[in-house]
């Protein structure tokens, strides 16, 4: 069985990996409809629209024009989660769809770095693939 650590994985926009990143989140949902009927004795349920969302931590780098700046908020992008690394000639699985930036916030503190988290909020499929 294969395990994978967390500094293994990037993100990208199109072909572009984002700067600095610290963390990142992906959460592919299925909405249900109930199709119990009577003298059932177990609600039951179908599948029907699928939806995902995602979202990247970074350390705020507005040099990063390809990546960070490149997620304004309204802004449709292609975003790429790669779990196991983007590393060329290696099949390695990623996660890949259309998404629309729907926030963007950043922090900071007198003791601490400037941090941002993007939100995105995907609109048509999730495909996962392999790095060829």
């Amino acid at each position: 069985m294969a395990t994978h650590t967390g500094s293994e994985g990037t993100v990208k926009v199109g072909a572009n990996a984002i700067a600095e990143i610290r963390s990142y989140s992906l959460e592919e949902t299925a909405d249900t409809a109930e199709d119990t009927s009577m003298g059932d004795s177990y609600r039951t349920f179908k599948t029907t629209l699928k939806a995902w969302t995602g979202s990247v931590d970074v350390f705020w780098d507005e040099t990063d024009t390809n990546g960070q700046v490149a997620l304004s908020v309204g802004s449709t992008v292609t975003a790429n989660f790669f779990p196991e690394g983007a590393s060329s000639g290696v099949s390695e699985k990623y996660y890949s769809g259309e998404a629309i930036v729907t926030g963007k916030t950043v922090t900071g503190s007198f003791d601490g770095m400037v941090e941002s988290t993007i939100t995105l909020q995907g609109t048509g499929a999730l495909t996962l693939s392999t790095l060829a």
